[in-house]
């Protein structure tokens, strides 16, 4: 393993060099400058082996979920990228191929979204390996998207599908040994390379009540909603949308494999709601930028969030949600 600043000098430094306020890495600290008329968004997530992922996945695939992951967040409040701050605590036995290969994933991803490494920390630990990104965003001056604006009456929607997360990691576990080798691969890449939906966040300022992004579950993260906003859900588990993958999954119980799906996170889609008479305006974006957008709920007087069955009665959860604590 190289020592701190070489590590930092070969392989970080080359993943800031196109933004001047990073300084070449050279400095204590960044300087950002918003621009006129725009707010300043932050958000950050850690990812811990073992926890978040196997130390036997990919290393670009780690580091590009890590970013990923933090750009779905600003996507949920319809801010643009600017750039992020990375945290880097690894063991003393960590390979340096390991590491060229996890800048070249950031490296790959920071093309994509249009964004730069702008500072951060590496340190060692005796372990686990440990990361931290924070991702910088901005969003013009008083249009950021919050959990906090639902209202009685509106429409629950959420982009693409629900439930390939919580399938993938099944995967990795051995479950599901009779789906097709495509339908496996297309769950795993669900897991690993999430897709930050920005451009549609960009799209629904102004039109979404209420906003978050699916990292805990579709239950959770709309009841994280229901609370900011304090009103309810009721959530039509017919509607939700499935991928071909999850549909080719033959459960012994419909309710308990919705249940999962709804439950298990990793999805890094959005949910939102908006007024009924936006249904079509929210039909014209979900065309423009090529992602399904579903009708799967309502927002009701209350509080929390429940859950119909095919039946129309209410559906048993297991759990709420992904928890660490």
């Amino acid at each position: 393993m190289l020592g701190e600043f070489d590590l930092i000098a070969d392989f970080f430094a080359p993943l800031a060099a196109n933004c001047a306020g990073a300084l070449g890495l050279q400095d204590d600290a960044a300087i950002l400058q918003p621009k006129a008329g725009r707010d300043l968004v932050v958000t950050k997530d850690l990812m811990v082996a073992g926890v978040h992922f196997s130390e036997d996945d990919p290393a670009d695939l780690i580091a590009r979920k890590l970013l990923r992951v933090n750009l779905s967040d600003l996507a949920s409040m319809g801010a643009d990228g600017i750039g992020y701050a990375l945290g880097f605590a690894a063991p003393p036995e960590m390979d340096i191929d390991w590491v060229q290969l996890f800048c070249a994933g950031l490296a790959e991803d920071q093309k994509i979204f249009n964004v730069s490494l702008i500072g951060g920390d590496t340190v060692q630990t005796p372990g686990p390996l440990t990361l931290s990104l924070t991702a910088f965003g901005d969003v013009p001056a008083g249009q950021a998207l919050k959990r906090s604006n639902a209202k009685p009456g509106d429409l629950v929607m959420v982009s693409g599908t629900i439930g390939d997360g919580v399938l993938g990691l099944d995967i990795k576990v051995g479950k599901w040994p009779e789906l097709s080798v495509t339908h496996q691969n297309n769950l795993r890449a669900r897991l690993q390379l999430p897709e930050p939906r920005l451009a549609l966040g960009y799209s629904l300022r102004g039109i979404a009540h209420g906003a978050a992004d699916i990292s805990d579950g579709l239950v959770a993260d709309l009841g994280h909603i229901c609370t900011a906003s304090h009103v309810g859900a009721v959530l039509d588990a017919v509607k939700i949308p499935l991928s071909e993958a999850a549909k080719a999954v033959a459960p012994m119980d419909a309710n308990e494999f919705t249940s999962h799906l709804i439950t298990g996170g990793d999805d890094y889609e959005l949910v939102f709601t908006i007024a009924p008479e936006d249904r079509e305006r929210v039909g014209e974006h979900s065309a423009v930028h090529g992602i399904p957008l579903t009708e799967v709920g309502q927002i009701v007087a209350g509080d929390g969030v429940k859950v119909l069955g095919a039946d129309g009665r209410p559906i048993k959860l297991v759990q709420r949600g992904y928890r660490h604590f």
